[in-house]
């Protein structure tokens, strides 16, 4: 049964708002998974409430079906349940006004880029999606489907279907448009631009001149940082929203209450007033994407690993041990905080509340096997600066030494070491590389030096810091002996002294 608006209309007061409805579509999305429907759809939900508009978006899903059909069936409207100890609520956002799965349609990606309607794309991709390459962080120009993109016919890849579409609209007259990545990547605005330049001047004969021109009189790309928790959709969750409901919904989107968007005001086009649903805008998005990535995303990485380790499925079940709690403290102020520019108007310790507040949501049940999944992307923007950071100052981060060593035993344990059912379930481009790794490692050592200092996984320049490597070593040699607890205390009883003679 679909969900209607009159059958909204009908529910409770406080079960559901209704959605609002779009005059018209201004919005691409690129990435129509279960983040985008809780983050950008609500605040748009909330610009739209305020201001009214064509702000309507057209999702595209990259590959699966899934929720592109149940969309269809239920006339674009789905549930944003949010989720605390004290109930859930209710929203609908009501924003789309079509959906469809890019791989099957790449042709229809273009089209909507060209179409002048659409004024702003925005992508929730994930950082695979960007085809570069971590070592160099230029376009991969080896990737076959970026190579097929550049040859011609309907691209595949996020970034060849965004060359394309400029083209495309460049041809059609060159309306202004904004390209606003919603993903964890540094200075994930100018990133993107510089991939998309990297692919106009790959292409043959000069095919990318005219669309590079337009690019720079026309298209911006502003910077964003993003943050919520949002766990995946369960059979559980279904049937408690379709209960709330009165009526089926196959896709809700369970998400904390916390909620956050730091937006670079730079649109060439317009933009919904997503101020109304709190947005802020700002110069300062390096700052925080910096506060989040590290003290939010990092943290949650070592929180993830270890609770694997110690054999529990969720964040919450995971902070609630004690020695897990003392680590994410001590990763949270020795070794994070100290690399950290705070954003204007953030009071640090008020976050730093908030955020074992957020861990801590017994009722949002988010799983340490989706939180540890794709480490060798994620831990790249997390780790590397703020451990160069204490390097350099002839310090040991010792709980970033962990966070690796953890996610090392996770993913590619040595041989002999069982990591548990909750790390089997983690998923990672680069576990059969790290796998077949570990399979002839003598010791943590050996393992730690090929991964960190071969493959490069983190970074060339903390591929060169042999204590680091050594100190990880080590760690992964706890976690396979004595253990894991062993191996928490040993890092945190480290870092403590550190901070305790004052030296962070």
């Amino acid at each position: 049964m679909s969900i209607q608006a009159p059958t909204l209309g009908r529910m409770s007061p406080g079960t559901a708002s209704l959605p609002a409805s779009p005059s018209g579509a201004g919005i691409l999305h690129l990435g129509l998974g279960s983040f985008h429907r809780a983050h950008q759809a609500v605040y748009t939900a909330a610009a739209l409430q305020s201001t009214g508009g064509d702000w309507g978006i057209v999702g595209v899903a990259s590959r699966s079906r899934a929720v592109v059909d149940a969309m269809h069936a239920q006339d674009f409207l789905y549930s944003v349940a949010t989720i605390s100890p004290s109930g859930t609520s209710l929203t609908v956002p009501g924003v789309h006004t079509d959906a469809f799965v890019g791989a099957a349609q790449p042709e229809r990606v273009v089209a909507h880029l060209a179409d002048p309607g659409i004024r702003i794309v925005t992508l929730t991709v994930t950082e695979n999606g960007y085809s570069y390459s971590a070592a160099t962080q230029r376009l991969d120009l080896d990737d076959p489907t970026v190579q097929a993109d550049l040859r011609g016919g309907a691209p595949r890849s996020t970034i060849g279907q965004l060359a394309r579409g400029l083209q495309a609209r460049a041809t059609a007259g060159g309306a202004p448009l904004s390209v606003l990545s919603c993903d964890n990547l540094s200075a994930n605005g100018a990133h993107t631009e510089k991939l998309v330049r990297e692919f106009l001047d790959a292409l043959p004969r000069g095919e990318g001149a005219d669309t590079l021109a337009f690019l720079d009189q026309s298209v911006s790309f502003p910077s964003s940082m993003v943050d919520r928790i949002v766990p995946s959709t369960t059979a559980q969750l279904r049937e408690q929203v379709s209960t709330l409901l009165g009526v089926r919904d196959e896709v809700p989107v369970p998400a904390e209450p916390f909620t956050m968007w730091a937006i670079e005001d730079r649109f060439a086009g317009g933009r919904p007033s997503w101020e109304a649903g709190g947005a802020v805008f700002t110069n300062e998005v390096g700052r925080y994407e910096q506060m989040k990535v590290r003290l939010l995303n990092g943290t949650h990485s070592l929180i993830a690993y270890l609770g694997a380790l110690r054999g529990v499925a969720t964040i919450p079940e995971a902070i609630r041990l004690d020695e897990i709690e003392d680590a994410a403290r001590t990763i949270l102020r020795g070794e994070y905080e100290p690399s950290v520019d705070v954003p204007s108007g953030v009071d640090i310790r008020e976050y730093e509340s908030q955020l074992f507040e957020r861990w801590g949501n017994t009722a949002l049940g988010h799983r340490t096997s989706q939180v540890g999944t794709d480490g060798s992307v994620k831990l790249r923007q997390r780790i590397p600066e703020p451990a160069l950071l204490a390097l350099r100052e002839g310090e040991m981060p010792h709980l970033i030494a962990l966070t690796v060593a953890g996610y090392l035993s996770c993913l590619a344990p040595l041989p002999g070491f069982d990591p548990g059912l909750h790390a089997a379930a983690m998923t990672d481009a680069a576990r059969e590389r790290l796998a077949a790794l570990a399979a002839t490692a003598r010791h943590g050592r050996d393992l730690a030096e090929r991964v960190i200092a071969g493959l490069q996984l983190f970074g060339d320049e903390l591929a060169g810091q042999d204590a680091f490597i050594t100190r990880v070593g080590e760690l992964i040699d706890i976690i396979r002996g004595p253990g894991i607890d062993a191996a928490i205390s040993d890092a945190v009883s480290a870092s403590h002294t550190i901070m305790k003679e004052g030296r962070r």
